[in-house]
């Protein structure tokens, strides 16, 4: 089991001070956060990709490849790289280089993203982000098995002998999730290639979710990559931690009425009643995320939201101790317990080399 941290990388006002830091700040302050990741002992770091204001993460690539210079094990990953709107080549080129500069340490989790005017920005007509993720991803899994690819489809010029260079290290792919929040089409992308879902269930009813994943785990099986309990599952969620529940509470209201994405709707208490968003005692942390065993089987990696909503640096890093001391070792610990041995462990590029085949580099 893999428990790490996602940003999406939003500037956002403080709104306890007003305050709200430079895109540069917010760029060294996720770079900052990815280091103390691995300081605490979590296994991820995965980035959003996002070209429209508030947010800053524009090139994942360029911010994976610094903190894999400053890393030495912590998994880099993406929280969306855009399928539909980057070109199946370049994305094909970017994450093989970035593998063999992290020495393969990388996965990358493809999504259509949920801002519609970034289709036209980079000449895509978003009423076909289905065909597109669909077709685009066809190309790249292509690009990255077959040296030498010709190939026509609908939404990119032909490609005649073309080869994607660097090749993956070690003749290995990195691992690939694909990532959805009310999609079908996308389990069933997944499950086709045998590849991940990762379904970011942070913001609906688990009831929504746990269709999509058993529609991926059944498919999964029926293309014949496995039991559908060994299908490669991973969740979101995000908390808020104090060592009194009370504190946590009166601490992150402001934050949570005024975030960008759910501000001033629901109430704090509703939404964390009909989602993962837990706030309160690390003890109440481990409780919830413990029952997403119960609400949708073993699964393979557990990725947290934490730095978002204009939450202070400070008190990202302190939440980042909380998780690492406190909760993670209990989460390890307990999700071992009763774990089928069929069950696969969360992808690494080393156990991948070696069901490969492949001799490393």
């Amino acid at each position: 089991m893999q428990f790490g941290i996602f940003t999406v990388g939003d500037v956002t006002p403080d709104p306890t001070t007003g305050t709200t830091p430079s895109e540069h700040e917010r760029i060294k302050a996720m770079v900052t956060i990815a280091l103390k990741a691995e300081e605490v002992g979590l296994d991820v770091f995965a980035t959003g990709e996002h070209h429209n204001p508030p947010f800053v993460p524009s090139s994942p690539t360029t911010l994976l490849g610094w903190i894999a210079a400053r890393t030495e094990r912590l998994i880099l990953s993406t929280s969306t790289t855009l399928i539909t709107t980057n070109d199946p080549v370049k994305i094909a080129e970017d994450f093989a280089m970035l593998q063999h500069l992290a020495e393969g340490r990388v996965d990358v989790m493809m999504g259509r993203g949920n801002t519609g005017p970034v289709y036209p920005w980079f000449g895509q007509d978003i009423r076909q982000g289905i065909p597109l993720a669909i077709e685009n991803y066809a190309l790249l899994h292509k690009l990255w098995r077959e040296d030498v690819v010709d190939w026509e489809g609908k939404f990119r010029t032909p490609l005649q002998g073309f080869t994607s260079t660097p090749r993956p290290l070690d003749g290995v792919p990195p691992f690939v999730w694909h990532g959805s929040i009310r999609s079908p089409e996308i389990a069933e992308q997944a499950a086709y290639y045998g590849d991940g879902f990762f379904a970011n269930n942070i913001f609906w009813p688990k009831e929504h979710f746990q269709r999509l994943i058993s529609l991926y785990r059944e498919r999964y099986a029926h293309y014949g990559h496995g039991t559908a309990e060994q299908a490669i599952v991973g969740l979101g969620g995000q908390v808020f931690m104090r060592k009194n529940s009370q504190d946590a509470v009166r601490e992150f209201r402001p934050y949570f009425d005024n975030a960008p994405v759910y501000g001033h709707g629901p109430s704090l208490e509703e939404f964390t009643a009909q989602t993962p968003l837990t706030v309160g005692s690390p003890q109440e942390v481990i409780e919830k995320t413990l029952a997403f065993r119960d609400s949708f089987g073993d699964y393979q990696r557990q990725l947290f939201l934490m730095d978002h909503a204009g939450l202070p640096l400070k008190t990202v890093l302190e939440q980042l101790d909380l998780l690492g001391e406190e909760v993670v070792p209990v989460l390890r610990k307990e999700f071992a317990t009763n774990r089928p041995a069929e069950v696969p462990d969360g992808p690494t590029h080393a156990a991948r080399v070696a069901a490969a085949g492949a001799p490393a580099a």
